[in-house]
């Protein structure tokens, strides 16, 4: 199991509270909650907001760097004990698998609805690069539009990490539109967002996997409208992968045993339920304002204090 464990010091020490008598109070173990990381700005920056609220609960949080799909079967062992972003079109598989096994939890949704989806920044369509997009069957003209070195004259689709979602637009591209386009993966959530910033300012088309909620949400994106998905229409599921992906849920999970070991900070945890201008807010402190995702989520916490002291029982 890859699991890089790596403690780290107290996040928001500035903003230790003083509970109140409306706080949550029981007994929680000193047994550090461990928090993964994975590799997109979102999830770390939220790793440590929850992980200050945490410690400002007079918990003991340790963060550990995770396998995106790996994470929910070391949820159920224990050696993590939360997920705070489960995305239904990347993750679901993987979260219900490890579910159907026993030992971990469903611990609620976020207060948004997600999509994961390929797409264009919002001035491609403006620009009208490609007439008739967002429908998927514009790109049938297009290809050239999306071509690039690495190509090989086809139109390209730049995908995220495959260890995100292996090789589902491989498959829907050569099922919708056949060999005149090629995907190809990014190496980091990083490397979509420096190849959208080169696009702008050189005024070419380009095709990125994306996500919402996320910081791109206030400059506009555009995802492609490729059929509509229903269950079981992916390769890897039995269909022809003629479809596109689902509008869905974004979930917490937990170990089964953190609601007895640390009933307090888990019934805080069961109570996280973050929007979408929430989370794309703390993607956008690291992804636009460049700070590290510590001092992001420093300065989030510092900025939404009546967001999230409610969710540990102070003000209600």
């Amino acid at each position: 199991m890859y699991i890089i464990k790596r403690t780290v010091g107290a996040i928001v020490a500035c903003i230790m509270l003083a509970f109140s008598a409306g706080t949550i109070s029981a007994a929680d173990s000193s047994s550090p909650i461990v928090i993964p990381t994975h590799n997109w700005s979102s999830q770390v920056v939220m790793a440590y907001v929850i992980g200050g609220i945490f410690e400002s609960m007079g918990n003991n949080v340790e963060y550990v760097s995770a396998d995106t799909q790996a994470v929910y079967e070391s949820i159920r062992q224990g050696d993590v004990t939360i997920s705070h972003e489960v995305w239904q079109s990347t993750f679901g598989k993987s979260f219900y698998a490890a579910m159907a096994k026993g030992g971990i939890i469903d611990a609620g949704n976020h207060d948004t609805v997600s999509l994961e989806e390929v797409g264009v920044p919002q001035w491609v369509i403006d620009k009208d690069l490609c007439p008739g997009l967002p429908n998927w069957e514009a790109l049938k003209n297009c290809k050239d539009v999306f071509a690039t070195a690495d190509s090989g004259g086809k139109g390209r689709i730049l995908d995220g990490p495959q260890s995100w979602h292996g090789v589902e637009y491989t498959d829907r591209v050569e099922a919708l539109l056949g060999d005149d386009w090629v995907v190809k993966f990014a190496g980091s959530a990083d490397a979509l967002w420096a190849e959208l910033a080169a696009a702008k300012k050189e005024g070419r088309g380009t095709i990125v996997f994306n996500w919402t909620p996320n910081f791109t949400d206030k400059e506009g994106y555009a995802f492609i409208e490729w059929p509509a998905y229903y269950l079981g229409c992916r390769k890897q599921d039995g269909g022809d992968s003629k479809c596109g992906s689902p509008i869905g849920w974004l979930k917490k999970a937990a170990n089964y045993k953190f609601p007895k070991t640390h009933p307090a900070a888990y019934t805080a945890f069961s109570r996280m339920s973050f929007t979408a201008g929430h989370i794309g807010g703390m993607a956008a402190l690291v992804d636009i304002d460049k700070m590290t995702h510590a001092d992001a989520a420093k300065a989030w916490l510092a900025a939404n204090e009546d967001v999230w002291k409610p969710m540990i029982g102070v003000g209600m």
